[in-house]
């Protein structure tokens, strides 16, 4: 039986593109070559240097991917699958990418735009969708991660003021922030607040010796006596709700995001095995390869299939927390296995950064972990399921 083409984009095996509208295809295409010209050709350098191009934001701004699901102050408004979409393409070049707009959009700027006042919303929006302004989103602290009920930081009232202490981790962005929302506890419950970089007390450490997300900013926030004026709080969130919706539009883009990478994987894994040749004929000839080769591919569609289906399901208003759990917990899981399992097809190259798959499963071990880790979005389904929270 003679040979055929060898398939350069494994989501063509199920003809994704054909589920799409044109709209949502060329705002892809659209990331897609931006990425291609601005960021494939230096993201190895860049993750071996610990650097993250903040000269990109402005591009970013200007390309529209910013805050690109919410409506007005400068956002483009499209719809979540189109979101989704762009997020693939922004993790398949490097989860880094992935993890600032989606920071940036679905984090600060949701909390902004969900939650804020309209004075706020017209201070901030407008140069955070320009990306002429970077936000972060301090809720995750030292010793509370995955339960931020017991959050330690605080804001008391003082006068018409409130005083703010405390210390965020993990925060993303957080060393390069114009602007930080940040999430405290008062007498009334959880409130938020939004924290311009320069007030005093507030100060900023990047975490350095990473092993993932190196081409990425992530901080320790800290809030000294930080005395902020009552126009400072989100006036419309009150309780765990306002800093939980924001994670749940996080995780939307994540699950598409973990698609990018576990196919940029894929890629790198087909073109490198019809190009090897061992024992007289290229690897990918030889029945183990192909086996990994179509096991991936399957895994990859189906997790692909999934992330269009739940964006479907937010463009109509119909999509639940327990849903975007599933897609979380199994779209990482899988692009993560799909990363380690491409480096095997590499060898030994598959260790250099020339080669994307191990810089993506190094990538995925943090995106498995943040915005609710593998074991919380379990207990969710499973309560879902039951009836029965397990969390305790």
């Amino acid at each position: 039986m003679s040979g055929t083409k060898p398939m350069k984009d494994p989501l063509d095996l199920l003809d994704l593109p054909s589920i799409l509208s044109d709209e949502e295809r060329e705002i892809q295409s659209t990331v897609a070559r931006f990425l291609a010209d601005r960021v494939r050709p230096h993201i190895g350098e860049w993750f071996e240097n610990a650097h993250f191009a903040r000269e990109l934001a402005p591009e970013l701004g200007k390309l529209g991917v910013l805050g690109m699901h919410l409506e007005g102050y400068g956002c483009a408004g499209t719809n979540a699958v189109s979101y989704g979409l762009a997020c693939m393409e922004l993790e398949a070049a490097d989860s880094g990418f992935r993890s600032f707009v989606s920071v940036q959009g679905s984090l600060s700027m949701y909390s902004i735009w969900k939650w804020g006042s309209e004075e706020q919303k017209q201070e901030w929006l407008p140069r955070l969708a320009a990306g002429e302004a970077i936000g972060c989103f301090g809720l995750t602290e030292p010793d509370f991660g995955s339960n931020p009920a017991e959050m330690r930081t605080r804001a008391a009232r003082n006068g018409d003021d409130w005083v703010l202490n405390g210390s965020k981790m993990w925060i993303t962005n957080g060393g390069i922030a114009d602007v930080a929302t940040v999430w405290a506890q008062t007498e009334d419950g959880v409130r938020g607040f939004l924290v311009p970089r320069g007030t005093p007390g507030f100060t900023t450490q990047d975490i350095k010796q990473k092993m993932s997300l190196r081409a990425s900013i992530t901080s320790e926030l800290h809030f000294d006596n930080v005395r902020l004026p009552d126009s400072a709080r989100l006036p419309h969130a009150e309780g765990l709700r306002g800093p939980l919706s924001c994670l749940n539009e996080a995780r939307f883009g994540i699950l598409f995001g973990a698609v990018g990478a576990g196919r940029d994987s894929l890629m790198a894994a087909l073109q490198y095995a019809d190009s090897r040749v061992q024992f007289g004929r290229p690897i990918s000839a030889f029945q183990l390869t192909q086996k990994k080769l179509a096991d991936m591919s399957v895994s990859l569609g189906s997790a692909a299939l999934l992330a269009v289906h739940l964006g479907r399901l937010k463009d109509q208003g119909r999509l639940r927390p327990e849903q975007v759990s599933v897609g979380k917990l199994n779209n990482v899981r899988e692009a993560l296995a799909i990363a380690r399992e491409c480096r095997t097809v590499l060898g030994a190259n598959g260790i250099s950064l020339e080669y994307p798959p191990l810089r993506h499963a190094n990538n995925l071990e943090s995106v498995l972990t943040y915005e609710g880790t593998s074991e919380i979005h379990t207990l969710v389904i499973g309560q879902a399921l039951t009836g029965q929270a397990a969390y305790r």
